[in-house]
């Protein structure tokens, strides 16, 4: 079995437990750092996501996990709140953050730059379109960005 396979049948477990509680799959990744393999379920709610949903959702979802026992490779299961810094990758994640402050960053320079920072107005397949600070509209094509994420301030 392939990794994205993993995932779509870890999706597929966990959307009921999340639904059940009025939580939201923001995504769920399959991957290895260093010698282990890692199940990551990131999920969200609004206000935001407590160490006890996390711990709920994580024992409903790893009881399931051991029934279909499809994961034959040893690993780590997690399940947490998204983080400040996650990166916009699905629809949804865009949808959700139209109007937010994000932060585009391009493979190339342009104007010297490749670090944008503006309100992301609109997005489609191909696309994503910010206003800066001074008003101006700026449209990346998402094939030139490497990194597509929130923007915080400190």
């Amino acid at each position: 079995m392939k990794r994205e396979e993993y995932e779509k049948r870890a999706e597929s477990l966990l959307l009921p437990i999340l639904e059940e509680f009025g939580f939201e799959m923001v995504d769920v990744e399959y991957v290895k750092e260093g010698s282990n393999w890692y199940l990551r379920a990131y999920i969200d709610k609004p206000g935001g996501i407590t160490i006890n949903d996390c711990e709920v959702v994580s024992r409903r979802f790893s009881d399931l996990l051991d029934e279909e026992d499809y994961i034959k490779d040893p690993y780590i299961l997690e399940v947490s709140s998204p983080g400040l810094g996650r990166p916009l990758k699905k629809e949804r994640d865009f949808q959700r953050s139209v109007g937010e402050r994000i932060e585009v960053h391009t493979y190339k320079a342009i104007n010297k730059n490749k670090i944008f920072i503006g309100i992301l107005k609109s997005y489609d397949a191909d696309s994503v379109t910010i206003e800066t600070e001074d008003g101006e509209e700026l449209v990346f094509r998402k094939q030139d960005t490497s990194l597509i994420r929130l923007a915080f301030d400190f």
